[in-house]
C-alpha cells in the first residue's frame, strides 16, 4: 500500500478533546477487542456484553468481523494480507470511536499477534481490553454454525484459520474464556466487572 501521500499529510489538532467527549458522555471511551477462532463464541459474547452494557446506560458500538466485511472491508479478500489490512483498519476504526468517548466492543478472529499488537498500541493502557475466547478447535469445529469448517476440511475454502492457515494463541490477553465450559451469563457477569472498571 502506498504511503506517499500520507507522509505529507500533517495531523490537525482540534479543539474538543477526547476528555472533554468522556466528560460529556460520562464514560471513559475504551476498546474490548475479541478474540479466537471461528465459532468460538466470540459474537455472541460481544453481542451480550453490548447489550449489558447498553442497560447500564454507557454508550456503545459492536464491531462485527464479518459485518464489517460488508461494507469498509468488502474489496478485501481472505489472504494473508488482506487479514492484515482488515484488522488494521478495523483498529483505527474502534480508536476513532474510542477518542469519541465511546465504548467500542470488536469481535474479530484477528489471528496473528503482531496485528493485535498493533491494535493494543493505538491506545492507552487503561483504553484497551483483550478477551480471548479459548474454546478448543474440536468444540469449534463441532458448532461450525456456518458450515466454514466443513468446507475447509473438504478442500473448498483455502486458508481457513484453524485448519490450513494458523491461529496465533495471544500472549497478552487480560481476560480469557471457554464458551465450551463456562455458562454465557457467567462469562458476561465476569466480563461486566472488568470493562466497568475500564470505563467508569
Amino acid at each position: 500500500m502506498s504511503t506517499g501521500l500520507s507522509s505529507q499529510v500533517r495531523w490537525h489538532e482540534q479543539q474538543v478533546t477526547t476528555q472533554m467527549r468522556s466528560e460529556l458522555m460520562r464514560q471513559k471511551g475504551a476498546c474490548i477487542w475479541f478474540t479466537g477462532l471461528s465459532g468460538s463464541g466470540k459474537s455472541t459474547l460481544a453481542n451480550a456484553l453490548d447489550y449489558e452494557l447498553h442497560r447500564a446506560g454507557k454508550r456503545t458500538y459492536l464491531l462485527d468481523g464479518d459485518n464489517f466485511r460488508h461494507g469498509l472491508c468488502r474489496d478485501l479478500g481472505m489472504n494473508e494480507s488482506d487479514r492484515v489490512e482488515n484488522i488494521r483498519r478495523a483498529g483505527e476504526v474502534a480508536k476513532l470511536m474510542v477518542d469519541a468517548g465511546l465504548v467500542v466492543i470488536c469481535a474479530f478472529i484477528s489471528p496473528y499477534q503482531r496485528d493485535r499488537d498493533r491494535v493494543r498500541a493505538l491506545f492507552g493502557p487503561s483504553q484497551f481490553l483483550e478477551v480471548y475466547v479459548s474454546t478448543p478447535l474440536a468444540q469449534c469445529e463441532h458448532r461450525d454454525p456456518k458450515g466454514l469448517y466443513n468446507k475447509a476440511r473438504r478442500g473448498l475454502i483455502n486458508g481457513f484459520t484453524g485448519i490450513d492457515s494458523p491461529y496465533e494463541i495471544p500472549t497478552t490477553a487480560e481476560f480469557i474464556v471457554d464458551t465450551s465450559v463456562e455458562p454465557l451469563q457467567d462469562s458476561v457477569r465476569r466480563l461486566l466487572g472488568h470493562s466497568e472498571q475500564l470505563v467508569s
